[in-house]
């Protein structure tokens, strides 16, 4: 590719050298110990200018650590920015994250977290939203060389082309991990050649010549919104500092440093700068933005410190929810399932919102394992009614990445024993996104969940405390189909992150009356699902049912029980547990999931700090054994189950 004018040329230099002087004040500001750390990108400026300018301005893009490239090239506020580099006032994150760790939506730049591939799967998500909105735009996600290593690069690779989304994936392979050779980790000599492996162009660029980087990229972008999928580009080039630069580089070899430093990404653009502005022009831009950086880097170290309340982190933790309008009473009723009020709510919500899209393994011809969306892919298309192939960690990357574009993301995790492996894209990329950089992700994750079917250990699993230690996360566990379709409804709503727990048990046994019309159930406020005087049981999804039993039970022997259904987990809905235990005087907590760790330990732990003169006797937690839950139906109920031992427990504190 060539450059043809004086002003692109001026442009061009400017746009490598910008990055380069900031790199080389970080430097010296560090040297000085007025700066902590610095993830240097010294040398790698070509890739992420060329990427950036190669794009559209409309083009998401994804960058890593090392790419304050990007961020320059798209004219982000250099003001804020540095602010932002150096932890004070008038940064982007209000001093929650550091350096690249966020997003601009204004600019279409969507930031990294540091566990490294994991945004990989959202550019796709991204690309997809595009797609489906007959977008003409990209999304170019940045990875290292030693992260394409990780799972979510493959199943990141093999969802884009699988749907021939508009991805270009950009690895830097800058020789090093850490401190480990590219050439101990990884067996072949060109991460491209895994291009091939997923049916996608691949292609090897010299990633140290910003011309070559902006003719791949574009041809890349053209060949993309042809509708023929992604592309893998592998930009080869060489880290000249340290992994961050208290690292070093004793580890890398003299003659390395040596060779690379004669193919510094600046030196080589500069003869095509001289020859069209003149060497005199060149030297006074670059002294021109030494004295611009110095300035502001200056300045930025006199602003404050950032400071904040307890109250306004709490207050940015979620999104704020449209209040819930409720009209249930008056609404007319039908008879039915648990799965079908599920179905039920689900479908109404997709025909009210067009730019809504479920996905999940086997959930459209088939209709999914437990027939939830059966008839959805002939109502709604297969553009929204979407089969994912088995990569729950790109499935929720993706539907971080629809959100973000301002979609809607239902997914459905098959078992929810299966949500592991989605486990970091949940805890640390959908529950940190808002709170971090004020973005909403409004994904909704509905995973069939418990026991009591025979299913054996990788089926039967409860593990919802896993999701309620983590702020951010929204968790709701239904018990009655009319809430299953309330609070389903209500979550789809909802612009934060929301684990929708459905038990499988459930789904199939219980009937209730269900609003036809598509009524809400607030998410945090409890049910009283009995009224009594004598104890409080209070308890979650097939608990409830458990509860209720030795409530009818123990009635017939003169002792009347309450029954509190918490519905959500986060947040609970702590008044209505504490009045009821400030009249009973008593508490069990019952819950399918194993004791140990059980969100049962939290509001024994609260009603104990909150409520402590009300009680007559000590709070008891009734969860599953701590064990696997065995295939057995007769261990899993005589061994394993709360239920099993919630008689005994309601009898020692009526007892005490």
């Amino acid at each position: 590719m060539a450059i043809k004018t004086k002003k692109e040329t001026e442009a061009v230099y400017r746009a490598l050298l910008l990055p380069r002087v900031i790199e080389e004040k970080k430097l010296r500001l560090i040297r000085q110990g007025r700066l902590s750390k610095w993830f240097s990108g010294f040398g790698q400026e070509a890739i992420a200018v060329g990427v950036t300018w190669a794009l559209e301005d409309d083009d998401y893009v994804l960058p890593m650590h090392r790419n304050l490239g990007v961020w320059t090239t798209r004219g982000v506020d250099l003001e804020r920015l540095f602010c932002q580099l150096m932890g004070r006032e008038g940064g982007f994150t209000k001093g929650r994250d550091r350096t690249f760790h966020f997003g601009l939506p204004e600019k279409n730049i969507v930031g990294m977290i540091s566990h490294l591939a994991a945004m990989l799967p959202v550019a796709s998500g991204l690309a997809l939203a595009a797609k489906l909105r007959g977008q003409q735009r990209v999304a170019a996600a940045f990875v290292g060389e030693g992260a394409t290593r990780e799972g979510d690069f493959h199943e990141a690779l093999n969802l884009a082309s699988v749907w021939k989304l508009p991805v270009l994936f950009v690895v830097e392979n800058n020789g090093y991990g850490l401190s480990t050779p590219t050439s101990d980790v990884i067996a072949v000599d060109d991460i491209a050649e895994a291009g091939s492996g997923y049916g996608m162009a691949s292609v090897v660029v010299d990633g140290n010549n910003v011309l070559a980087v902006m003719e791949a990229v574009r041809n890349a972008r053209k060949r993309a919104l042809k509708g023929n999928g992604p592309t893998l580009l592998e930009m080869k080039t060489f880290r000249m500092r340290g992994h961050e630069e208290a690292s070093g580089t004793k580890y890398v070899p003299k003659e390395l440093q040596e060779k690379w430093a004669t193919l510094d990404p600046i030196e080589r653009f500069l003869p095509i700068a001289v020859e069209k502005l003149g060497a005199k022009r060149c030297q006074s831009i670059r002294e021109e933005l030494i004295s611009q950086i110095d300035e502001l880097a200056e300045w930025a170290l006199t602003q404050p410190e950032v400071t904040s309340s307890a109250e306004k982190e709490h207050a940015d933790l979620f999104a704020v929810s449209a209040a819930v309008e409720t009209n249930g009473a008056a609404a007319q009723s039908s008879e039915k399932r648990f799965i079908d009020a599920i179905s039920d709510g689900l479908r109404s919500w997709m025909r009210d919102e067009p730019e809504s899209v479920v996905m999940g393994q086997d959930i459209a011809e088939y209709g999914g394992v437990f027939k939830v969306t059966e008839g959805f892919l002939e109502e709604f298309g297969a553009d929204r009614v979407r089969n994912t192939p088995i990569i729950e960690s790109a499935a929720v990357g993706a539907a971080m990445g629809l959100a973000l574009a301002g979609m809607k993301a239902i997914l459905e995790i098959q078992y929810a024993d299966f949500i592991s492996c989605g486990f970091n894209q949940i805890v640390n990329n959908l529950a940190t996104t808002f709170y971090r950089w004020g973005a909403p992700v409004g994904v909704t994750i509905r995973a069939p969940f418990g026991g009591g079917i025979g299913a054996g250990p990788f089926h039967s699993q409860s593990m919802e405390a896993w999701f309620c230690h983590v702020p951010g996360l929204k968790v709701v566990i239904p018990s009655t189909p009319a809430d299953a379709k309330g609070l389903l409804l209500s979550s789809l709503d909802d612009p934060n992150p929301v684990l929708f727990f459905e038990h499988k048990k459930l789904y199939r046994s219980i009937r209730g009356s269900v609003p036809d019309a598509p009524v809400r159930v607030p998410i945090g406020k409890a049910r009283c699902a009995r009224e009594g005087t004598d104890i409080t049981i209070v308890s979650w999804g097939v608990g409830v049912h458990w509860a209720l039993e030795a409530a009818e039970e123990w009635s017939t022997r003169g002792v009347e029980i309450e029954v509190i259904d918490l519905r959500t987990l986060v947040p609970w809905d702590r008044e209505a547990v504490l009045a009821s235990v400030r009249k009973t005087s008593r508490l069990i907590i019952l819950h399918e999931a194993s004791r140990t760790g059980g969100f049962g330990g939290e509001i024994a732990a609260e009603v104990t700090e909150m409520a402590f003169e009300h009680l007559d006797a000590p709070p008891m937690r009734i969860g599953g054994a701590d064990l696997p839950i065995a295939f057995s139906k007769a261990i899993e109920e005589e061994v394993y189950s709360a239920k099993a031992r919630l008689d005994t427990a309601i009898a020692e504190g009526v007892a005490y």
